[in-house]
This record gives C-alpha cells, sequence and structure tokens, in this order.
C-alpha cells in the first residue's frame, strides 16, 4: 500500500511539473496599457513600436515588416478601442488585421509584413 501510495505521489508531482513547465513557456507581449504594439518579428520580438493614438504613416524601418501585434487599448462607452491596421500609408489600401481590445497576435500569415498604418476604430 505504501508503494501504491508514492506511486501515485510521483506521478502527481510529475504531472504538475509538466503543467508548470508548459505555463512557464508562455510570454505575455510587453506592451503597455493604453498602447498598440507591433514587432517585425513573430511572438513579439525584433524592433517594436508603440502607439497610442493613430498613425498614418509608420515608421520606414516598420513599414511592411510588421510580424506580430497587441491591442492593449482601454475600453469604455464610447472609446474606440479596436485597432485596424492598413497595408497602404494615410490608411489606405485594406485592413490586414483588425485587433479587439486585449488581443495579442504573435503571427498571422495573411497581415505578415503587410501593415503600413494604423488606427482606432469603434469595432472591426
Amino acid at each position: 500500500m505504501t508503494k501504491r501510495l508514492l506511486t501515485l505521489l510521483t506521478a502527481t508531482l510529475l504531472s504538475a511539473g509538466t503543467v508548470l513547465a508548459t505555463s512557464a513557456d508562455v510570454q505575455a507581449a510587453d506592451c503597455r496599457r493604453g498602447y498598440f504594439c507591433v514587432w517585425t518579428h513573430a511572438n513579439f520580438d525584433g524592433m517594436k513600436i508603440e502607439h497610442s493614438g493613430d498613425d498614418h504613416w509608420w515608421e520606414g524601418n516598420m513599414s511592411n515588416q510588421d510580424s506580430s501585434w497587441v491591442n492593449h487599448g482601454v475600453s469604455g462607452p464610447g472609446v474606440k478601442d479596436h485597432v485596424k491596421v492598413y497595408d497602404g500609408r494615410k490608411l489606405l489600401g485594406h485592413v490586414t488585421l483588425c485587433l479587439a481590445p486585449g488581443q495579442e497576435v504573435g503571427y498571422n500569415q495573411n497581415a505578415n509584413d503587410k501593415g503600413s498604418s494604423h488606427t482606432w476604430a469603434s469595432r472591426c
């Protein structure tokens, strides 16, 4: 009976260790509250720009180099809290990605390297 209990306890601890190891590998995006952030590489890596408002002309090194995105905008009545990313500067072209408040996208093949401007919106 003691050996059986020890086996069960060991299996439980190993299982818990696996869950803890998996959770530790998950990385939250480093983007301030109230901001929209964009990175040049997938999984929130590479060069990053942060915006609390609209930007109709992304900096030269970011335009068409975007690979991950985060919307940490603040929500509230009448607040524009969604972010639309456009494939052209000055909000021209089509929307490559639209992020709801709190949404973090580590990579999106259809939007990768296509953004050049963005605007805050009431909805997608």
